[in-house]
């Protein structure tokens, strides 16, 4: 098992300008997800042209101001991605945007190509963002809602962060979402949905995680990466999971997914061979390192 940087994209391999990390659907070898993470400095500001894909502004550190068709959002932002959830703004296809910081800070901007366009922009606020506790025992995990099916509507992306208290496993059991398929009466069961995995981690610059992904015989893959604040993990098909946080480094990562599908669905399946595993959870407590920081 080898991390390949075809997959891995170690922190500061793939920037572009304002931009630490690009992800397009032409570098990634796709067709839908893409991610961009821009830093701005004090007093800085940054025009985004969203062409042929919606995007999310999400604040990783930092606050920011969005102005976009006529609008402005003020999107109050969070010191760190472990400190509380965040407001963030939607931004449709074919706009243009101004995102300018007074302090300075560093933002996510998730996005996903689509032929669609009857969102507009609009503001997320942090009070509306469900926060998840899943799992539970060392699988336990939190999970902040941020672009899904019945949480915020766009057209064909989805957006969540997971943070992981150090020593736990998430994105586990490993899980698959590369084909569009339905059971024997025609109800959808798994969904195709390309996906990138961002990470940041708490402890400095030697912290570290693990980041495994594995395909079918089928369709090869074979990903196993040790992870830094900044590195992203491509997953364009295949069983992901675990991502692992190594005892004392809490784990963050952002997953940003789309795909071909017009329905925006997120159904997954699990890797039968581990599976059994969440039946293990009904007698074990949630992790109480959870949630982190402030949940409303």
């Amino acid at each position: 098992m080898t991390s390949s940087h075809k997959y891995h994209l170690p922190n500061g391999t793939s920037g572009d300008g304002d931009y630490d990390l690009v992800v397009t659907p032409e570098s990634a070898g796709w067709g839908h997800s893409g991610l961009r993470i821009l830093t701005l400095a004090p007093g800085q500001a940054h025009a985004l042209s969203t062409e042929d894909s919606e995007f999310l502004v999400l604040p990783l550190t930092g606050s920011c101001t969005v102005t976009t068709d006529g609008s402005t959002f003020e999107l109050e932002g969070r010191t760190d991605v472990f400190a509380s959830a965040t407001d963030f703004a939607y931004l449709p296809r074919a706009s243009e945007a101004l995102i300018s910081s007074a302090d300075g800070g560093t933002f996510a901007l998730p996005s996903a190509r689509t032929e669609q366009g009857g969102h507009p922009a609009r503001y997320g606020p942090k009070q509306d963002v469900p926060v998840e506790l899943r799992g539970a025992g060392a699988c336990s995990r939190q999970v902040n809602n941020y672009c899904l099916p019945g949480t915020f509507d766009a057209e064909q992306l989805l957006v969540c962060e997971v943070l992981t208290p150090g020593g736990n496993w998430s994105s586990y059991p490993p899980h698959k979402h590369d084909e569009a398929r339905t059971d024997a009466d025609g109800n959808p069961v798994e969904s195709e949905l390309e996906e990138i995995y961002y990470f940041r981690i708490a402890g400095g610059d030697d912290a570290f995680a693990y980041q495994r992904v594995y395909g079918t015989p089928e369709r090869p893959l074979d990903v196993l990466a040790e992870v830094r604040s900044g590195d992203a993990v491509l997953i364009p098909h295949g069983w992901h999971g675990p991502s692992v946080a190594a005892p004392g480094y809490d784990l963050y990562y952002l997953n940003v997914m789309a795909g071909p599908g017009q329905d925006r669905a997120w159904l997954i399946c699990d890797d039968p061979a581990h599976g059994w595993v969440r039946a293990t959870w009904d007698t074990q407590d949630v992790d109480d390192r959870l949630p982190f920081g402030e949940t409303s």
